[in-house]
């Protein structure tokens, strides 16, 4: 019987898409990381929806520009097929100066459909 609880996986068993964001946002490429994305993609982080890919890109293109910071991938847990969840260390001087994000990532045809940013 599964219940729905994430379990823990090891950082590089992320599916090829969610490193592909992962690292293309950690390393401002902002080109790269709309490519991770369905065309009807929905990201929300920090109070905010963006919907579809020219939204998430503009999203994107301020979030590499609006502070300066570090990231770190600590944890990766996976809940089914299409349900992901990781969690990053982010230092950096944004206010309140360290993070840890979680990063809930929904998965359709092998792209990413939904993705939550929240502490």
């Amino acid at each position: 019987m599964h219940d729905n609880q994430p379990r823990t996986i090891a950082l590089d068993a992320l599916p090829e898409v969610i490193t592909r964001y992962l690292t293309a946002h950690r390393n401002h490429d902002t080109a790269t990381a709309v490519t991770a994305f369905t065309g009807d993609a929905t990201v929300v982080d920090d109070g905010h929806t963006y919907a579809g890919t020219a939204a998430i890109e503009g999203w994107l293109d301020r979030a590499a520009t609006e502070f300066t910071y570090t990231v770190q991938l600590t944890d990766a847990r996976e809940t089914d097929a299409d349900h992901y969840i990781a969690t990053q260390h982010i230092e950096g001087d944004f206010p309140g100066g360290t993070v840890d994000l979680h990063y809930r990532f929904t998965l359709r045809a092998g792209l990413v459909e939904r993705l939550v940013i929240e502490p």
